[in-house]
């Protein structure tokens, strides 16, 4: 068995010689979510790596200025706007998005909600109950369900849920099976972060999980997260069960029993949390393995207008409460190699909270070669943000919520155009001038084959 979290030990004259024998910026480190500083809270050992390779004492690339903030930056800048609501659709605003969307604009649906001047939000949508299996956005709706299981379990002890978070060992099993996306690794002393399958026998903290889950879309991650979801509601502060208490427990519990807490994890904090789960919902695991083991409630559907309202709920700080909504938002922050709608050159200055989900599938077709996220029968790609940009003379904040199945054309480029496009806008709008300092990392390029998410 291989551990993947331990202590971070390892001294700066170590780092120091390491860093002369072995110059930066030879390999690159590509960053995931959660702020940089994050490692002691968290155990989410990996982030030390990646603060040091901006400190050039790991070899890695300089990440784009949006992308350094440190955990006291995440902030939940509408917790204190408690009587804040959605406004209702702003027809001029609506039918401008609409335009941005182009030709292809009814294989689309979009929601924008600008937030910039935080006394007089404007909404705006297209499409806005447009309905598509969301694919890995509904990886923050298991998030939001681990959160309020721990909630329960502990309202008043918010220590006791860092500690579970924190302390709690997973050991990756047959659940796991099985995703092609990759995980990163990196342990002290090491020069560069590796990406590697997640394997049976794996072991690693949960929160590690949690950012697995969500910065690398690893569905593995994610199936793992949902059996622990059941546990956790099964087991109330008896969680973590020992092995043996888990084995007999998946293996006498009846089919229908074991769907009703599965449901209980995953639904009900979607309709306490003020949710309608007719227009967002996760119905069932990542794996197949998952599938096989614990039958879903549902199917999966996700809407623009609802997913606006997720985000919302979030920056609020009413996902569960306060403590859920901001982790959640950290657990968002992308500090990553920035892809598909978060790729467009315009976000390079700004902190960006991105999910985003990808399904596609094609067929035979005279003149067609079937290609990633190309597809000509289903070509659906998701994406969720919230952008903070530090824009002058008035710092831009909105969240974006986009649906499309653009059939036959790279999803990812499309997503990224659209970025751009409502960015600029909403700059026009404003009447903000971008800074003039570069960011400190490369320009985005147009994508052409995205990572898998």
């Amino acid at each position: 068995m291989r551990e993947i979290a331990k202590p971070l030990q390892k001294t700066a004259l170590a780092l120091l010689a390491l860093a002369v024998a072995f110059p930066p910026l030879m390999w690159p480190v590509e960053a995931e979510a959660y702020p940089l500083d994050g490692a002691e809270r968290t155990g989410i050992h990996r982030l030390e790596g990646y603060r040091l390779a901006q400190e050039r004492m790991v070899r890695g690339r300089r990440l784009p200025s949006g992308a350094t903030n440190n955990s006291e930056h995440v902030k939940l800048r509408l917790a204190r706007q408690p009587g804040m609501q959605i406004p209702a659709p702003d027809p001029k605003m609506s039918a401008d998005i609409t335009r941005l969307a182009g030709y292809q604009r009814n294989s689309y649906g979009v929601a924008v909600l600008d937030l910039t001047d935080i006394n007089n939000p404007v909404y705006a949508e297209h499409n806005g109950t447009r309905q598509q299996n969301p694919g890995s956005v509904g990886k923050i709706i298991v998030g939001l369900g681990l959160f309020q299981m721990l909630a329960d379990t502990y309202p008043h002890d918010i220590e006791k849920r860092i500690s579970v978070l924190r302390d709690t060992m997973i050991t990756a099993d047959s659940f796991i099976r099985s995703d092609h996306h990759k995980i990163p690794i990196w342990k002290p002393g090491e020069t560069r972060i590796r990406k590697v399958k997640l394997t049976e026998g794996m072991v690693a903290n949960l929160w590690t999980y949690l950012d697995w889950m969500l910065s690398s879309s690893n569905n593995s991650a994610a199936a793992t997260i949902q059996k622990h979801m059941i546990l956790l509601a099964h087991f109330g502060k008896n969680y973590p069960p020992t092995p043996e208490q888990e084995r007999q427990f998946f293996k006498n519990t009846k089919r229908r029993e074991m769907t009703n807490l599965f449901a209980k994890a995953i639904r009900d904090p979607m309709t306490r949390n003020g949710l309608d789960t007719k227009q967002l919902r996760q119905g069932s695991f990542f794996t197949w393995m998952g599938k096989r083991r614990v039958q879903g409630w549902s199917n999966s559907v996700g809407t623009p207008r609802e997913l606006i309202k997720y985000l919302f709920q979030m920056e609020r700080g009413k996902l569960v409460d306060y403590f859920s909504s901001l982790e959640l938002k950290r657990l968002l922050y992308l500090t990553d190699r920035r892809i598909r709608y978060a790729s467009s050159p315009a976000l390079n200055s700004s902190a960006v909270y991105y999910k985003s989900g990808s399904l596609y599938k094609c067929r035979p077709e005279p003149g067609f070669v079937c290609k990633k996220y190309m597809g000509n029968v289903v070509n659906n790609l998701n994406s969720v943000i919230i952008v903070e940009s530090p824009t002058k003379p008035k710092p831009l904040f909105y969240m974006v919520a986009v649906t499309s199945n653009v059939l036959r054309m790279n999803s990812a480029v499309v997503h990224q155009t659209l970025a751009t496009r409502i960015h600029r806008y909403l700059e026009k709008r404003h009447g903000v001038i971008e800074p003039k300092k570069k960011s400190r990392g490369k320009r985005a390029k147009p994508v052409k084959t995205p990572s898998a998410e």
